[in-house]
């Protein structure tokens, strides 16, 4: 009753069935490179270093010509800005202007950075003629590069005054951020929201990157000072036009994830979702009583589906084998009990009935059967409940040996009991237990004309072995494979129960060892197989 009560509460519990598991598992992993482009912002990331990685290539190139035009102008160094800061940050100190590289790295990153408002409009102002022509030189260079780069070029000069570019010529960016940055030696780059041309699709409202424009401002130096600021801008490449540019690639890249996912499906279904329903069903198919079910299934996928399985049937095997063996006892006690508890109806009826008609010696006779038929019915119950006892024994992890067992037995008249070898050795069994396994032996030999019993033990590899031998009338062949049958004896008329070796392999089988028949030339012989302790 309990575990139906426990199977209908667990039934209406709801949980998710494995297949649902699964499927969201996997939906989750073909979500993955989604959430990286949209959530984490990842390949959005990348463009906007792109872009600014281009800005500084193009701005150094930029700087390499204006330096140049300001050395050939012969321009003296009091009108030149800041000195460059060194190599460690720290300003006011010449750098090495032949130093072999000064690289740039980009550092704007559109998950963290701040993105700053709209450029502020430039300041009026007045250039320097000398700083101004070099700028008019160069305002050709400039706008051939925009046409192609599509980046919006300033050219400052050291007080941050525009002298080339498309627009804001004359007037002063110095009060704009990154451009202070660079006036003072620097390298700067910032995100700032830009001014569209025309309203966006709205497919690209997804992407972040279409509301703003990377700016780099990259000072200029010459002699160890700042001659000026490159400043350079442009919008970087959206994502969803980049990824149409690259269709071909994206359209493998899905194809590999959607395999991918596909795959790791089959084989999530071939090793561990079948394998489970078909052990559900193999287990249904056992409940229902089909013997044939008790196999290997197959196909178990992995090595732990195996195990269970195999430990599944093994415990299958058992409780069947239990069960076989629950139905034959029961078979064999309700056949033991049957007999003198009819024998003592009997009786009972005809004392009743014609008790009043018998002499002394009938009632008397009949009146003996009846106190027999009790007393074997008395000692079946008995038996059976030191049978119940010694099955359901567990080990009590002590240890004893031949000799302290055969102390606690009292003597028997009947034969002679010679330990031959091994008395001392210690065995892993309690010795009320063990004395138990030898008092049913020693019992049955004499009950069979016995007068001599031998024992002698050995050990070896942790295990020991102990034979007991006597000199008996011996076992017949064909009784030979029934001696450890409940209820099986020769001697029932003598007052034999056929339950003695059943107790002694019970409790020799609770303390991990066995007992078997073994050939000899005169008498009984039995080997048994204990832990050596």
């Amino acid at each position: 009753m309990r575990l139906r009560a426990s199977r209908k509460w667990i039934g209406r519990k709801w949980r998710p069935r494995l297949a649902t598991v699964v499927v969201a598992i996997l939906i989750l992993v073909m979500a993955l490179p989604l959430v990286g482009l949209f959530f984490f912002r990842l390949y959005e990331n990348q463009l906007i270093r792109q872009t600014e990685a281009e800005l500084i290539a193009q701005g150094a190139a930029i700087a390499a010509i204006y330096a140049r035009d300001v050395r050939d102008a012969g321009i003296p160094p009091e009108k030149l800005g800041a000195p460059m800061p060194q190599a460690d940050g720290s300003a006011g100190r010449s750098a090495d202007p032949d130093g072999p590289y000064r690289p740039v790295e980009p550092r704007l990153d559109l998950a963290s950075d701040y993105v700053l408002p709209i450029r502020p409009a430039a300041e009026p102002a007045t250039a320097d003629p000398a700083f101004a022509a070099i700028g008019v030189r160069l305002s050709g260079i400039l706008d051939a590069t925009q046409k192609t780069t599509l980046a919006g070029f300033r050219l400052l000069d050291p007080r941050g005054v525009v002298i080339a570019g498309r627009g804001e010529v004359g007037q002063s960016l110095g009060e704009v951020e990154e451009v202070r940055d660079a006036l003072a030696g620097r390298y700067a780059s910032a995100l700032r929201l830009r001014i569209p041309d025309q309203p966006a699709p709205p497919l690209y409202s997804v992407s972040r990157g279409t509301k703003v424009r990377v700016f780099v401002a990259l000072p200029v130096a010459v002699d160890g000072r700042v001659a000026g600021v490159v400043y350079v801008s442009r919008t970087p490449n959206n994502i969803i036009k980049h990824l149409y540019g690259e269709r071909g690639k994206v359209t493998l890249a899905a194809i590999a994830i959607l395999g991918g996912t596909l795959l790791i499906g089959l084989v999530f279904l071939r090793t561990v979702s079948r394998p489970i329903y078909a052990l559900i069903d193999r287990t249904q198919r056992i409940a229902a009583g089909e013997r044939d079910a008790i196999r290997p299934l197959d196909h178990h996928g992995t090595y732990e589906m195996a195990e269970l399985s195999a430990a599944f049937l093994d415990m299958a095997e058992k409780l069947q084998a239990r069960s076989d063996s629950i139905q034959t006892f029961a078979t064999h006690v309700s056949h033991e009990l049957k007999s003198p508890l009819t024998a003592i109806q009997g009786a009972a009826e005809l004392l009743r009935d014609s008790g009043s008609a018998m002499d002394d010696d009938d009632r008397r006779r009949f009146s003996n059967n009846i106190v027999t038929d009790a007393g074997r019915l008395n000692l079946l119950v008995r038996r059976l409940l030191d049978l119940a006892k010694a099955e359901n024994l567990a080990p009590s992890g002590e240890s004893t040996s031949i000799n302290a067992a055969l102390a606690l037995l009292p003597v028997d008249t009947r034969l002679t009991v010679r330990v031959e070898a091994g008395g001392d050795r210690a065995l892993r069994i309690s010795a009320e237990n063990a004395a138990i396994v030898l008092a049913n032996l020693i019992d049955n030999s004499a009950r069979h004309g016995a007068t001599l019993v031998s024992i002698a033990t050995t050990s070896d590899g942790g295990k020991a072995t102990v034979l007991v031998s006597d000199d008996g009338d011996g076992i017949s062949p064909s009784n030979r494979a029934r001696i450890f049958e409940p209820f099986f004896t020769t001697r029932r008329d003598s007052g034999g129960t056929g339950m003695g070796l059943g107790i002694v392999l019970a409790l020799l089988k609770a303390h991990d060892g066995s007992i078997g028949l073994v050939d000899s030339e005169r008498g009984t012989r039995f080997e048994i197989i204990l832990p050596a302790a």
